[in-house]
């Protein structure tokens, strides 16, 4: 009989920023690649269809939420880079297992924040206050797949 392989939660991952974890974040999205297909056809080619060749490769940009503290790193991130001093960092996102043990790791290279969304207040809710950070970056390959 075959080993069942249950997948992975969602709800245990790890954001490091430069090698170094800065905080348990809520939510991370838009870990995404695509890649445009041209159209190509000779004058001789015998059918009628063009061919289909790779273009660029385009990366997502990913939104880090998390409850908003006194941990201002990342609000002085994109501050540096509404002031024109853009600083780009590699950023590493692991999915984790029951252990807290890093199983899929995806490095994302020279990357920069896009814009920042502070908090929404509401006095009759019970709910963190959140911001969120949506990060571009240039280039994404999987570190670590086990």
């Amino acid at each position: 009989m075959a080993t069942r392989i249950d997948p992975y939660n969602g709800f245990t991952f790890s954001v490091e920023l430069d090698g170094i974890t800065r905080a348990g974040f809520r939510e991370c999205s838009g870990l995404q690649n695509s890649q445009n297909v041209s159209t190509y056809r000779e004058g001789t080619d015998r059918y009628l269809s063009p061919r289909k060749i790779p273009g660029m490769v385009t990366y997502g940009d990913i939104t880090l939420s998390r409850g908003i503290t006194s941990d201002t790193k990342l609000w002085e991130w994109r501050l540096k880079t509404v002031r024109g001093d853009v600083q780009r960092h590699n950023i590493s996102v692991s999915v984790l297992d029951d252990a807290g043990t890093a199983k899929i790791t995806w490095n994302l290279f020279d990357a920069w924040p896009t814009s920042w969304t502070g908090p929404s207040f509401n006095a009759t809710s019970d709910e963190f206050a959140i911001e969120q950070i949506t990060i571009a970056y240039e280039r994404l390959e999987v570190g670590q797949w086990s």
